[in-house]
């Protein structure tokens, strides 16, 4: 599933040497404005120690973990709604990725310049969130001018999208994202097609020194505050601690690297599983001894679209799902061990697997 989740932020800010945390992909980072043009895109490895644990258990020739793309997106600025910095690039990027982390600059560092002269996240969030809004008031505009007539004409459905689309403007010309209208579910889904920038969902980043990494600051209390009524979640890491730590060489060297900080992991693989949860998946596994893999579903799936993740045909021609819950098979050990006592279950068509279920499908094409 290529779910992809941008990285945005004023320039300056630690995004790209986030990035450069999180993926493989070398972006440049250095210290000046629009040091990122194009993006950049990582496939990233989602931490997960239950894939650990099945390969200890399993003993298969290949473990393959699940992914998520993550795009590094140039530093936007005030006016990027109207083209200023590459702003219609940059607003374009976003557009095309289903989640957004917003990196928040909670540091003071007089060596590290900022686009607008001094530290203050508030400020920066609300440069960005005007920027989106305007581009997603600019959308909305065109489209209550295309469903106009077909609403003045009685036409049911327009009536019920004009509602919509005036109600989103409202907000929008509030100062208020897109995410915070309270609409339902099936209103939303009308709008679906819209891809609101400031609908989607959103992870705060805040980017602070080594003094602030384990308890936060003032920077973080003032964001955290702030998007309280955002239903956003907000992690605080040190982009500078987490390139130090990827810099080093051994797993020992990192783990007592974090055990000096006093912390548990490193503060990317915490970015990773809120990444994960934040675009709505979840994982199941396959586990034999030729492969144990982790497969990437959004909740609610149903059996049949999760063997379509695999392939196709298993989704066109699902017969059953053979489901054992990652708990049982753990503490039993085995598949064999499980069928005996019981656990391994049978499941048809309407069955929505669990985060965590181990699952062997029977097809037929």
């Amino acid at each position: 599933m290529a779910l992809k989740c941008g990285i945005v932020g004023l320039p300056n800010v630690g995004k790209s040497t986030l990035f450069n945390c999180l993926s493989n992909a070398k972006a440049q980072s250095a210290n000046f404005p629009f040091c990122t043009i194009e993006p950049n895109v990582g496939t990233i490895t989602v931490p997960d120690p239950r894939l650990n644990k099945l390969e200890e258990l399993v003993n298969p020739e290949r473990v393959v973990p699940t992914t998520i793309e993550i795009v590094d997106i140039a530093g936007l600025v005030k006016g990027a709604s109207k083209g200023e910095g590459l702003g219609n690039q940059f607003l374009g990027n976003i557009r095309e990725c289903d989640a957004i982390i917003h990196v928040l600059r909670c540091f003071d560092n007089g060596n590290i310049v900022h686009v607008d002269g001094s530290v203050d996240p508030i400020r920066d969030k609300e440069v960005i969130d005007t920027e989106l809004q305007l581009k997603d008031l600019e959308t909305i505009e065109k489209s209550i001018g295309g469903i106009s007539r077909k609403a003045k004409s009685g036409d049911k459905e327009g009536m019920k999208l004009l509602e919509i689309y005036e109600a989103l403007k409202a907000h929008l010309e509030s100062g208020k994202n897109a995410r915070m209208l309270e609409m339902g579910e099936e209103k939303w889904e009308l709008v679906k097609d819209l891809h609101l920038l400031t609908s989607k969902p959103v992870l705060y980043v805040c980017n602070v020194d080594e003094a602030s990494v384990k308890t936060g600051n003032a920077y973080v209390d003032k964001v955290k505050e702030e998007v309280k009524g955002e239903n956003a979640e907000v992690l605080v890491l040190g982009a500078a601690i987490e390139a130090d730590i990827t810099e080093l060489d051994s797993y020992e060297e990192r783990q007592m690297f974090l055990d000096d900080l006093g912390l548990d992991e490193p503060g990317v693989s915490k970015l990773i599983r809120s990444a994960y949860k934040l675009l709505n998946l979840q994982t199941y596994f396959t586990a034999g001894v030729k492969e144990v893999r982790a497969w990437t579903i959004e909740k609610g799936m149903t059996a049949p679209q999760a063997a379509g993740v695999i392939h196709s045909d298993f989704e066109k021609g699902f017969i059953r799902a053979e489901v054992m819950k990652y708990d049982d098979f753990v503490s039993l050990g085995s598949e064999s061990a499980c069928k005996d006592a019981g656990k391994l279950h049978i499941e048809g068509k309407t069955y929505v697997p669990a985060d965590g279920d181990i699952m062997h499908f029977r097809f037929n094409v």
